[in-house]
């Protein structure tokens, strides 16, 4: 009687999570369709219904791009890095970790769609295809990254089921990793490459890029496992935990690092584009985003290398969002930055909120721009309780 008294307790323990993911797909779907909505207004009225103007082409769009690029690469090198290179490895949440990614990559190729005023034209990258620009290398390797990610998640789930060899997903994933740093070098170098724009031409952004990607990545991926194993979805691992806290800790420094190398090879001159550069990072407009990132920087890695506060899921939490609210600030300082020093001289000066003050742009997303990408995550939201339900992310022995 006991056995069956058990049996039939087992689906109330079960209920809650799936009311909850259900409430989950019902929100994050509506809010969706919302976005579609006001994307559907973008295209009816034109781009003018953002703040974007001819002195600032990219924005908002552009800045989340950015982002969720860098946000896809920590699930994907959690997953292939300890494969490639024979190190121990997180077993228990690698799947996770690369439908992570994916979900990241749809919503960073989306955001590149709803930019584009004539999205009807996309088909145009391909016919008329202009292979000296980083703009095609970065739709041909985001492509590539993609594809790459659900190959090796379904080799993954295959392996499992003692349908794949171990050292074909092992090549899969040296490939994976391989596309991964490349994803995030082209993405940079389309910037770098602009010599007109000061702010951005810089030979150490391609490595910035990789190691803020790492940062962003790893930290929304174990906040997305926090969270997971709160409600009850995974077991809890105080050791993987750790350990990957500790490498994000390491990752925020290497980050921290290159932001310093960055300013004192631009600033040491005292004179010239590259110290106004550092005078506008560190006083400018977007100055009060650039202390953020500092600052929430040293107090995350504080706390990531830092035994006891490694041990507490809150605190970790903590320092895991500071590293990606900062990550995203250094996206958008980065981004707008670029449009912070005119290189052509106007006679007429624009008026608006797109105008130019002072030498300083004034950039402010409108309410269209933010709903719309509300719209976007709540499709990646949507995107990941799905597969969390639908697909075998969860690990063997949950």
């Amino acid at each position: 009687m006991s056995t069956e008294a058990t049996v039939k307790a087992a689906p109330a323990k079960t209920a809650p999570a799936k009311s909850g993911s259900t409430i989950l797909l019902a929100v994050t779907g509506l809010l969706t369709l919302g976005g579609i909505g006001l994307w559907a207004y973008q295209l009816s009225r034109g781009l003018y219904v953002t703040d974007m103007r001819n002195l600032t082409s990219w924005g908002l769009y552009i800045t989340m791009f950015m982002f969720f690029v860098g946000l896809s690469a920590g699930g994907l090198i959690i997953a292939t890095v300890p494969r490639v290179f024979g190190l121990k490895g997180f077993k228990n949440v690698s799947k996770i970790a690369v439908y992570l990614s994916i979900c990241c990559t749809v919503l960073a190729a989306a955001f590149i769609v709803i930019d584009l005023g004539h999205p009807e034209r996309l088909w145009h990258l391909i016919a008329y295809a202009n292979f000296t620009s980083p703009l095609m290398w970065d739709v041909i390797v985001i492509t590539a990254y993609l594809i790459v990610s659900i190959v090796y998640l379904r080799a993954t789930l295959r392996a499992e089921k003692g349908q794949g060899s171990e050292k074909a997903l092992k090549t899969l994933s040296t490939v994976a990793f391989v596309t991964a740093i490349l994803v995030h070098s082209v993405t940079a170098w389309i910037f770098g490459l602009q010599i007109g724009r000061a702010f951005w031409n810089t030979a150490l952004l391609a490595p910035m890029f990789i190691s803020s990607a790492l940062v962003s990545g790893l930290a929304l991926t174990l906040i997305v496992v926090l969270i997971l194993q709160k409600v009850g979805y995974l077991k809890a691992d105080p050791e993987s935990n750790s350990r990957m806290a500790w490498l994000l800790g390491i990752f925020v420094l290497v980050d921290l690092f290159l932001l310093f190398c960055e300013l004192l090879t631009a600033g040491f001159p005292l004179g010239g584009t590259g110290f106004e550069v550092v005078i506008s990072m560190l006083s400018g407009a977007f100055a009060p985003m650039f202390w953020t990132e500092v600052g929430g920087g040293i107090i995350a890695a504080v706390l990531l290398l830092n035994k006891k506060t490694q041990a507490s899921a809150g605190l970790v939490a903590l320092a895991s969002a500071l590293a990606v609210i900062g990550i995203f600030f250094k996206r958008f300082q980065l981004l707008l930055g670029g449009f912070e020093f005119k290189n052509i001289d106007y006679y007429s000066i624009p008026t608006g909120p797109a105008a130019w003050s002072n030498g300083v742009l004034n950039y402010s997303p409108t309410l269209v721009e933010w709903g719309i990408v509300v719209g976007v995550i709540s499709l990646g939201a949507f995107m990941l309780v799905l597969g969390l339900n639908k697909l075998a992310l969860k690990p063997a022995e949950s």
